[in-house]
């Protein structure tokens, strides 16, 4: 196996690639064949208690137009809504239907599926080690919702 520092990333990568993957062809299985990857950094980005187009922006790294064409298209495929903010008549928050926290919920769970397939292959206590390696390497930050601008 090669040690070329060039393939840590490519590795990594395809790691991540093939999790993402597996997720999404479950989920097009399932009834959202329309939803893709950068729509799992969206979600995260609404949270429980929605937001504004444009600190949906800021948190993902994207213009606010950005964000808009991708609210539309979330919108248009029944997993965003646009709704008053309750506490400030003027603003326009973005909330998850049941079909997008539908589809948060399902992801966590296939993941976890993917995971223990990973365990199955490489073994339980290798997996735990490699996950604890990475936290080791790239600190304990695990989520990053500025992928898709830093991607962009």
């Amino acid at each position: 196996m090669s040690t070329d520092g060039f393939l840590l990333p490519l590795r990594l990568f395809v790691g991540f690639r093939q999790l993402i993957d597996g997720v999404h062809a479950e989920l097009a299985r399932e009834g959202h064949p329309d939803v893709r990857p950068l729509h799992g950094f969206v979600f995260q980005a609404i949270g429980r208690d929605g937001t504004t187009a444009v600190e949906l922006g800021r948190r993902l790294g994207v213009s606010k137009q950005a964000a808009g064409k991708t609210i539309d298209n979330l919108e248009r495929l029944g997993y965003v809504e646009r709704a008053t903010d309750p506490y400030d008549a003027r603003r326009k928050l973005v909330r998850l239907t049941d079909r997008g926290r539908e589809v948060l919920i399902r992801s966590a769970q296939i993941f976890d599926e993917l995971r223990a397939e990973w365990a199955a292959q490489i073994g339980a206590d290798r997996l735990r080690q490699l996950e604890a390696d990475l936290v080791t390497v790239t600190g304990a930050e695990a989520f990053r919702l500025d992928v898709p601008g830093w991607f962009g």
